[in-house]
């Protein structure tokens, strides 16, 4: 029995029955690598059987204290059902992108069920019309709760379902598997209570380590060398609003390599520097069109992992973030990097100058039960309507595998994944790599984007743009 920590439990606090709080990756396999050329349904579960022992999180339920006393536990469900978390649909003819996103938005507007394992995978066969995806091919839609993992711990879940070769043995457990006694709560109470007693030393410890990072901070700013981000609200915009139950998702493949080439025309610029600036110049387009352009640019939000080569392959979230300026305000996309990359390297320096692992573990002292109302009483009331925001999207990258990977035989053509939107934060865009191509993914409300693909060309016209400036 695990409990859970105050940032992974925030991700079950906040939730509300309009923002479930799960990630999803959409995986798309060429079947034709396996052995027989063919994965049958029946396959794919035994593939699944044969890695469970792989990641913790693929048997494991949460346990909830009395009155939200505390945090919840993880523990290992003795009545795991393989079959429940594993399903298994298909696309109408002709099979296309359009009707394929339509189905992973779908997916990805239902809540997981705290009942079970946080975690689904739906098989979706069918996509035989599909650009750059050969005819026959299947994809895999899988939802974790973000309670149970971040971006950086996904992958490395994905990683661990798949092999280098198609015909690669299962891995072998090293301890047999043994399921956890479900706690009374009368034990969850008790533990709760001895908690309790020890929060006040756990946040002198945190104090100790917080306070000289933020005198580190204020001594670079007096010297001069920080300009600290700007922490007055951001612009409004119809991704501002209070989110409904429906999601629009959208994606997009590009040159990794191109990218790279496009960062050098900026010293000190990244990957990552290149991809916020095309999400402004694409969101600038959109919103120019819609007549709604704010006058001052809008503000990106971009999770940075904190996690250390200790804590790979621990599973839950070890993340922090920064917040820079998407250039919406600038027009030409040169000018619009350069004003991108000094903003993401003050906010780095920021978060170094912080003791980030610190700084969260201050949510582990966040009153569960009152945050958990206190987030359905301001969804109930439309909170985010009457105050300003302070980011306007999401931006994560989360650099992925350089090589092919293979699914019960079946080859890897291409994956993409997105998380969750909230009340004042609709729009989300998610970031990966895989054997040369860069994948960027959309996620957003239906009533707030009700043309996703419209704003993905409008991506594609950002990035073209981005490669036309920086040749």
């Amino acid at each position: 029995m695990q409990q859970l920590s105050g940032m992974d439990a925030s991700f079950l606090y906040f939730e509300t029955p309009n923002a479930p709080g799960h990630i999803y990756m959409c995986s798309i396999y060429d079947p034709s690598t396996a052995p027989g050329g063919a994965v049958t349904f029946k396959g794919i579960l035994d593939f699944y059987r044969s890695r469970l022992h792989v990641t913790p999180t693929f048997r494991q339920k949460l346990v909830t204290v009395p009155l939200g006393l505390d945090h919840p536990y993880w523990i290992q469900d003795a009545d795991f059902d393989l079959e429940f978390h594993v399903r298994h649909i298909a696309l109408p003819k002709p099979g296309d992108w359009r009707q394929l996103m339509i189905q992973v938005a779908r997916l990805h507007s239902r809540a997981l069920d705290h009942n079970r394992a946080l975690w689904e995978a739906t098989v979706i066969e069918g996509l035989d019309n599909v650009e750059g995806v050969p005819p026959g091919s299947f994809a895999v839609v899988q939802k974790t709760h973000h309670a149970a993992i971040d971006g950086v711990s996904m992958l490395e879940i994905i990683s661990a379902v798949h092999d280098h070769e198609p015909d690669a043995e299962p891995p072998v457990p090293d301890t047999d598997w043994k399921p956890d006694r479900e706690p009374t709560p009368w034990e969850l109470l008790s533990r709760a209570a001895v908690n309790s007693a020890l929060r006040p030393m756990r946040m002198a410890r945190l104090m100790s380590r917080g306070v000289p990072g933020a005198g580190r901070l204020e001594e670079q700013r007096m010297r001069q060398r920080l300009d600290v981000p700007r922490t007055t609200p951001a612009p409004r915009t119809r991704f501002s609003g209070t989110v409904s139950g429906h999601r629009v998702v959208e994606a997009r493949r590009w040159s990794l390599d191109e990218v790279r080439r496009m960062k050098t025309a900026v010293a000190g610029a990244t990957v990552n520097d290149v991809v916020i600036a095309i999400v402004g110049g694409g969101l600038r387009m959109y919103l120019v069109e819609k007549g709604e352009l704010p006058k001052d640019s809008l503000r990106v939000m971009a999770p940075i992992s904190t996690r250390t080569a200790e804590q790979a392959g621990s599973g839950g979230n070890q993340v922090s973030a920064m917040i820079a300026t998407l250039g919406t305000d600038i027009e030409d996309p040169l000018e619009r990097l350069r004003a991108v990359q000094a903003s993401t390297h003050e906010s780095k320096l920021a978060a170094e100058a912080v003791d980030a692992q610190a700084l969260a573990g201050l949510s582990e002292f966040l009153p569960g039960g009152l945050a958990a109302i206190g987030a359905r009483l301001a969804s109930q009331f439309e909170m985010a309507t009457r105050t300003t925001p302070l980011v306007n999207c999401v931006v994560s990258n989360v650099p992925g595998p350089k090589n092919s990977l293979y699914f019960a035989g079946a080859r890897l053509v291409t994956f993409w994944g997105g998380a969750a939107v909230a009340d004042g934060m609709g729009l989300l865009h998610g970031v990966g790599s895989y054997c040369g191509e860069l994948m960027l993914s959309v996620v957003s409300d239906r009533n707030m984007m009700p043309d996703p693909g419209h704003y993905a060309e409008c991506l594609d016209k950002a990035y073209q743009a981005m490669g036309k400036a920086t040749t």
